[in-house]
């Protein structure tokens, strides 16, 4: 039996009672206006009182009921080395399967960098990567043909523009203004169209998202466009299409029209659309002409709107592909890839 003061007293722990454990959460959650930053790698958790942000404590650092480990990395607060009081603990992983890349095995929660663009982590088998190379995007609004290269003596490549900037064309300075022109009108006339090529579709199956940088508008303003794209069907075994003794099919096609489909809303004409094909050696199938059209759907509800759609005409296999076990490429942002648009 125990007895309590009319005051609230701190909870004072001894080594004569080992089971009495000390108290890491509090309530009410008392947090700081602003989450902590964390270090690069560290996950940022509630914390085990469930009440403020706070960053995971790493494999090796000590951890309790409020600071709790990076479960991202596989780690549990392991207090076998605190009986019987369990209340102070060490990060320790999970037992999960490892990872290999290039012959080397890394254990589940292993943190790597196996080269100088990016940093890895193994979780339970797979391997997840964040690039290192911060400067992502080309040029835009002036450059139509950007170029990354490689600078001697860095690690990332670096975006470059070859073309020069080109002048506007303006009236000589003799020539008499055009009253009955606006503003809009007389921009738009002085206006350079600037448009970069249509972005790699998202997905390599089923629908995805394709976009591109124009300032073909009224305002003459740079403006990103977004258009669907759907390089070829996912529920398809189009490798039942092959020709005999064909290892590549480069188009394929549905056996009678269809309708798309976005968000429940149903497009109001029927398409027969052409799609790029697979291969079972080292090529890969991808479009190398095709054009945007306008895709009008209809809602249930009676709405109607317009998306621009990636119409495919053609699409060649070719050896020049990126490595399908190459964990990196989708990190990459590629711009290569010539199409032939309206």
């Amino acid at each position: 039996a125990s007895s309590h003061n009319s005051t609230d007293a701190p909870l004072v722990t001894t080594d004569l009672d080992p089971y009495n454990r000390n108290r890491y959460c509090k309530w009410p959650c008392k947090c700081p206006k602003n989450a902590p930053v964390c270090p690069h790698g560290v996950s940022l958790l509630t914390d085990g009182c469930d009440c403020c942000k706070a960053c995971a404590k790493q494999v090796g650092e000590t951890c309790n009921e409020r600071d709790t480990c990076d479960y991202h990395k596989g780690l549990y607060c392991d207090y076998s080395a605190d009986k019987p009081r369990y209340e102070k603990g060490v990060c320790a992983y999970v037992m999960g399967t490892g990872c290999e890349y290039k012959g080397v095995i890394y254990r589940n929660g292993q943190s790597f960098q196996p080269n100088c663009k990016y940093r890895c982590l193994c979780v339970n088998g797979a391997i997840g990567c964040v690039s290192l190379c911060t400067e992502s995007l080309p040029p835009r609004v002036w450059c139509q043909s950007p170029k990354r290269v490689k600078i001697p003596g860095q690690c990332c490549e670096k975006w470059i523009c070859e073309e020069s900037r080109k002048p506007r064309k303006t009236n000589p300075r003799h020539a008499p203004e055009d009253v009955s022109l606006t503003t809009n009108d007389f921009w738009h006339k002085n206006c350079i169209t600037q448009t970069t090529p249509w972005s790699p579709c998202s997905k390599t199956c089923g629908r995805g998202i394709s976009q591109r940088i124009t300032n073909d508008n009224p305002g003459c303003v740079m403006e990103k466009e977004s258009r669907l794209c759907n390089l070829r069907p996912c529920e398809v075994d189009i490798t039942k299409h092959f020709r005999p003794g064909k290892k590549c099919l480069n188009i394929y096609r549905e056996p009678e029209f269809q309708n798309f489909t976005i968000s429940g809303c149903v497009s109001k004409k029927a398409y027969w659309p052409k799609y790029c094909g697979v291969c079972t050696d080292e090529r890969c199938c991808i479009p190398y002409k095709s054009k945007t059209i306008e895709v009008e759907f209809e809602c249930p509800n009676g709405s109607v709107f317009f998306w621009k759609y990636m119409w495919i005409n053609a699409c060649f296999c070719n050896l020049s592909c990126r490595n399908p076990n190459d964990i990196f490429a989708d990190l990459e942002q590629y711009y290569e890839v010539n199409e032939i648009v309206n």
